[in-house]
């Protein structure tokens, strides 16, 4: 999420990420709701203080939550899994059918898709 923020403000974000930038429903809304801290104003210290992964998150734990380890565990397993039989289903078909790969059985989650578009994965359909 900082990482499309910082592009973003440089005016460099990837057209297909600007609709889903900050979207509530989506993964960038969840952290923030996670942490407590509101978007606009994680969008706020990012331009205005920039600094480091570890220095903006330390700033949201100073303005919303610390989660503790079992929270840390609760959150990346919600993460991993969000599009997978959840309300962001229809972004992960979305995201397929754009890339046309929707007949791909095996992208069920919203970091699937990214990942594929990305580069960073491949699918069993891509071998034959």
């Amino acid at each position: 999420m900082l990482d499309k923020i910082r592009l973003s403000l440089a005016g460099e974000l990837p057209a297909e990420y600007l609709s889903n930038l900050g979207n509530a429903h989506g993964l960038d809304g969840h952290c923030c709701g996670f942490l407590g801290v509101k978007y606009d104003d994680l969008v706020e210290r990012v331009k205005k203080q920039r600094g480091s992964d570890e220095e903006i998150l330390e700033w949201c734990f100073s303005h919303g939550l610390r989660p503790n380890p079992v929270q840390i565990s609760v959150w990346n397993g919600f993460a991993e899994k969000f599009g997978w039989r959840d309300r962001a289903a229809d972004f992960v078909a979305r995201v397929k059918k754009e890339d046309g790969v929707e007949h791909h059985d095996d992208l069920l989650t919203a970091f699937d898709s990214i990942d594929y578009r990305e580069g960073r994965a491949s699918t069993a359909g891509d071998a034959g």
